[in-house]
């Protein structure tokens, strides 16, 4: 189940990558915080520029505190889903 979980989630990153110039800056926000959460967990790092953008994707991913990263993945994956058919 969870090599299953792996492959449908590689999958959904790469059909969001191939999407990534046609998608709401909001619902990049939530695919990186979910893809984020997915391959780190709770491991938080910020990347220091002064960069507002950073600090938006930095709080997107810190909001997702405790989900697991398998939880993490069905939700990217549930979500590229959705916006992408």
């Amino acid at each position: 189940m969870v090599n299953d979980l792996n492959i449908q989630f590689q999958e959904a990153y790469k059909k969001a990558s191939d999407y990534e110039e046609k998608l709401p800056p909001d619902v990049m926000l939530k695919l990186y915080a979910y893809y984020k959460q997915a391959v780190k967990g709770d491991k938080f790092t910020f990347n220091e520029n002064n960069n507002l953008r950073n600090a938006f994707k930095f709080n997107a991913w810190v909001q997702l505190k405790g989900m697991s990263e398998d939880e993490a993945k069905k939700e990217y994956i549930n979500l590229v889903n959705s916006i992408i058919k």
